[in-house]
């Protein structure tokens, strides 16, 4: 999600972009006192005069970030005191919108700079990002909580009855308001003195979080001497593994450790010691004490929140965090996970059950581990629906997957072409850039995609632009993916798993949410809508990836073009319930385990102030939601949790679950209404992707449905109402062991 100029720092650590604006603060029309405002000097100083914007990697050098970042912050200051000194009457021109255009310079440097700091970082970005977080955070803390600012703006906002504004111009004042109240407009003077310190400690703790686990990440990787620890993985797997070693300069095999707890080759790894070791070292990869080690970190982070909602009156940090989400209260997150959990709850026991099953006839004497889960989880796939996620892998390659299965889909749904571009400078050489073509053929934007993993890229996939759609600014979306797909060994194709197809079509979601922006405003502007609804349209986008009209032009093994055969789709698709104890359960978990560390009192989270507490606190917490943890573990444990301790999805993380929701009664439209149709596509972008943030979420969401979303479908979809394959499984085994 992007987020308003004076949200604060939360703008640029979630990687979410800026706007590139060009209007001067004078184009209001209303007199401006001469307050001296610096001159911009370097690359950053001016828009990239490449296409749409686009940052000019050829000429951009890390020595260039620091001192652009330093002029921005300059020049931002200089604006806002031009803003407070107008002495001019406020008015909606010279005060929101001035608001709105100021800080050109320092939006345009932080846009590149955190994407490149994401996905392609090295030690002087991390140390430049180390050095400017708190520096950020205090001067957005400033412009927040700044007394004569803020009476500019709620002299404008008290008005508004009487101003003739368009609708969007309504929205835009009303979040302006609304967010330099929620950052303590209203506060005493010590209280904001305390709230800007808090701020500017939790920025320092944030960024010193993402670069510890960035690390402890690359750190933890598993290495083993002798391929026979690999058996299992295809000859190609293996080779990855031998030039991952030679890439870091040790012997052996090195598996390199993705960023939530269970690991993509746990499925096939037959040596059940390699597959305990590989966990061991993603559950424990941040609580072992020394430079990585998190714990006291976001204990901290979980203090000084729980204070700052204390400041406001509220009772813990989820009150204060949820203020603009849809679900608004964090009762209410709480009441939708309650309808989950039960039903999950039997659903991983009994998963549980069947996988012991397999265990005893395949010789174990054991019962099912985390470590095992995965693994014997394929193994009755495998059995069950005769499905080898292997025997897939072929008629996935990434590059006919995005061109073929993602493009086609926009192209018949939407009606957008792209077209490949090799004069667009990238970050790095496994970038590719496409520009965007309307239907009617007019230029849409541009699209960045970067599909393979790196240990130098944070783990995850995420959206976001370098410049933001803005029709005040004259500016159109420049766009990026950032995946972690395995990367091929030297001269093998670039395959990918079932799962990395659907995260390639998700991303898409969030990228045509942005690509179709038709907003004024660039804070208003694409995904820059709550937290617990920007994932909708990108779940939505998933369905598309099986759709066989779809499936059927992308999919070709790559040897044999062959198309992918029937009872293969049929395969996947009767699968596609299987497991969903485990791969639902852990997102459930860790959505229920943010919950519990953000509805701490502010006596009750200063109180877990050692690494040992917050272990306990967390095995507390695990062992209070009714789920099968032991099994079950979550996606993310708090110590390496990036979501909710460095980028942004504190008290937010059950977003993907109530998106969910969202995404599968909407699928229920599509396939009400015809499925894959440019009607069905124009009505979609119509009511949801062209809209921005400028209508209330549940009044966008009964534009395009015509009611209130239902829980029904992701019951179903999940397995959750009985409809589970293997709902009739004998689940009386152990479940421990």
């Amino acid at each position: 999600m992007k987020s308003h100029l004076l949200a604060g720092i939360a703008a640029t650590s979630l990687l979410a972009g800026c706007a590139a604006m060009t209007e001067p603060l004078e184009a209001t029309g209303d007199p401006v006192m001469a307050t001296a405002i610096p001159e911009g000097t370097g690359i950053f100083a001016q828009p990239s005069e490449l296409p749409f914007h686009a940052p000019d990697f050829s000429k951009i050098r890390d020595s260039d970030y620091k001192p652009a970042i330093e002029q921005g912050l300059a020049i931002h200051k200089a604006e806002i005191e031009a803003i407070k000194a107008n002495p001019a009457a406020p008015s909606f021109a010279n005060t929101i919108v001035a608001l709105e255009e100021s800080g050109q310079m320092l939006n345009r440097v932080l846009g590149v700079f955190y994407a490149v700091v994401g996905a392609n970082t090295n030690d002087t970005l991390d140390a430049i990002d180390a050095e400017i977080s708190p520096k950020l955070a205090a001067h957005y803390g400033d412009i927040s909580l700044d007394p004569v600012l803020f009476a500019r703006v709620k002299a404008v906002y008290d008005n508004r009855a009487a101003m003739s504004m368009t609708p969007e111009d309504a929205v835009l004042l009303e979040e302006t308001y609304e967010q330099m109240v929620h950052a303590g407009a209203l506060l005493d003077e010590g209280q904001k003195a305390e709230i800007k310190q808090i701020n500017t400690r939790l920025s320092e703790l944030s960024t010193d979080f993402s670069q510890k686990l960035t690390q402890a990440t690359k750190d933890q990787a598993l290495v083993v001497a002798d391929a026979s620890a690999l058996a299992g993985l295809s000859a190609g797997e293996i080779e990855s593994a031998r030039a991952a070693a030679r890439d870091r300069g040790v012997s052996g095999y090195v598996i390199p450790l993705q960023n939530t707890t269970q690991q993509p080759s746990m499925p096939a790894l037959d040596v059940r010691a390699t597959r305990q070791q590989l966990f061991t070292n993603s559950y424990r990869r941040t609580d072992r004490g020394g430079s990585t080690d998190t714990r006291a970190n976001l204990a901290e982070q979980a203090a000084l929140r729980a204070r700052k909602a204390e400041i406001f009156g509220l009772p813990n940090w989820a009150s204060y965090q949820m203020y603009d989400n849809m679900a608004k209260e964090p009762q209410t997150a709480l009441d939708f996970m309650g309808q989950l959990t039960p039903a999950l709850a039997a659903t991983q026991r009994r998963e549980a059950g069947v996988l012991n099953q397999a265990i005893r006839a395949d010789g174990g004497d054991f019962t099912v581990r985390p470590w095992d889960w995965d693994y014997y989880a394929e193994m009755v796939r495998k059995e069950r629906y005769d499905l080898d996620e292997e025997a897939v892998k072929p008629y996935f390659e990434v590059d006919r997957v995005l061109e073929d299965g993602v493009f086609f889909m926009a192209e018949k749904l939407y009606g957008i072409t792209f077209k490949k571009r090799s004069d667009i400078p990238v970050y790095h050489p496994t970038v590719s850039v496409y520009t965007v073509y309307d239907a009617d053929g007019s230029e849409l934007g541009l699209f960045y995609f970067d599909p393979f993993q790196r240990d130098n890229k944070r783990g995850g996939a995420w959206m976001s632009n370098f410049v933001e759609q803005s029709k005040m600014a004259g500016t159109k979306p420049v766009i990026y993916n950032v995946l972690n797909i395995a990367p091929p060994a030297d001269g093998e194709p670039a395959l990918a798993s079932f799962d990395n197809v659907i995260t390639m079509f998700h991303e898409f979601g969030h990228a045509v949410h942005g690509l179709f922006a038709n907003q004024r405003y660039a804070s208003l502007s694409g995904t820059a809508v709550a937290r617990d609804f920007v994932e909708y349209p990108s779940q939505v986008h998933e369905m598309w990836a099986t759709w066989p009209e779809v499936l059927q032009n992308y999919a070709k093994h790559y040897q044999t073009g062959e198309t992918i055969p029937q009872d293969l789709i049929d395969k996947i698709e009767a699968a596609s319930k299987f497991n969903q104890g485990y791969s639902y359960g852990e997102t459930v978990t860790a959505a229920l385990l943010d919950m519990k560390w953000h509805s701490l009192s502010a006596a009750e989270a200063a109180a877990i102030d050692t690494p040992a507490e917050v272990d306990a606190y967390e095995a507390q917490a695990l062992a209070e939601l009714g789920l099968e943890t032991d099994l079950v573990p979550p996606r993310y444990r708090s110590s390496y949790f990036r979501h909710i301790f460095a980028g942004g999805y504190s008290a937010g993380y059950y977003a993907y679950l109530w998106t969910g929701m969202l995404d599968h009664d909407s699928r229920q439209w599509f396939r009400e209404n015809g499925g894959l149709t440019r009607a069905n596509g124009d009505h979609y972008r119509a009511t949801v992707l062209s809209q921005g943030g400028t209508k209330e979420l549940f009044q966008m969401y009964r534009d395009f449905r015509g009611r209130d979303p239902k829980i029904d479908a992701l019951l179903s979809a999940k397995g959750l109402d009985g409809s589970s394959a293997d709902a009739e499984a004998d689940g009386s085994d152990e479940t421990g062991g």
